[in-house]
């Protein structure tokens, strides 16, 4: 079976701040950046992985969602407790010097965790956790 992860999707509630931390401060490259009835969808991705990319969309936009589960997901968002996305990099520390210079938020230092990896992790503009782990 040739399956390949394409696009995940995370959800942004400032698209001008969300493009100021994936393509600013972590280095993404913007590959489409589209607005409609005055929301934008803006997908970014790693520049030597053309075909893996990060949909950074507005959340009131999805189908089907209630008022009422808006408010929810826009109290999660708030809280950080909603979306996240595990990133991964050969110099983690590097990359955690990077992303502080940056004023992103500081979740977690790059830390040995007990079980096996090495990460660092922050919070984008609109709360989504972004863990970044060591691989070689």
């Amino acid at each position: 079976m040739d399956i390949s992860i394409h696009s995940s999707f995370l959800p942004q509630n400032d698209p001008d701040a969300a493009l100021a931390f994936y393509r600013d401060t972590l280095g993404f490259e913007v590959r489409n950046d589209v607005g409609y009835n005055g929301m934008r969808w803006i997908t970014v991705g790693p520049v030597d992985q053309p075909d893996t990319s990060i949909v950074l969309y507005p959340p009131q936009a999805t189908p089907g969602i209630t008022d009422e589960e808006r408010r929810t997901v826009e109290e999660m968002m708030a809280k950080g407790t909603y979306a996240s996305v595990v990133l991964a990099s050969k110099d983690v520390d590097g990359v955690f010097d990077r992303l502080q210079a940056g004023d992103a938020e500081v979740v977690q230092e790059p830390t040995d965790q007990p079980y096996g990896v090495r990460d660092c992790a922050f919070r984008d503009p609109a709360g989504n956790m972004v863990r970044i782990q060591q691989v070689s």
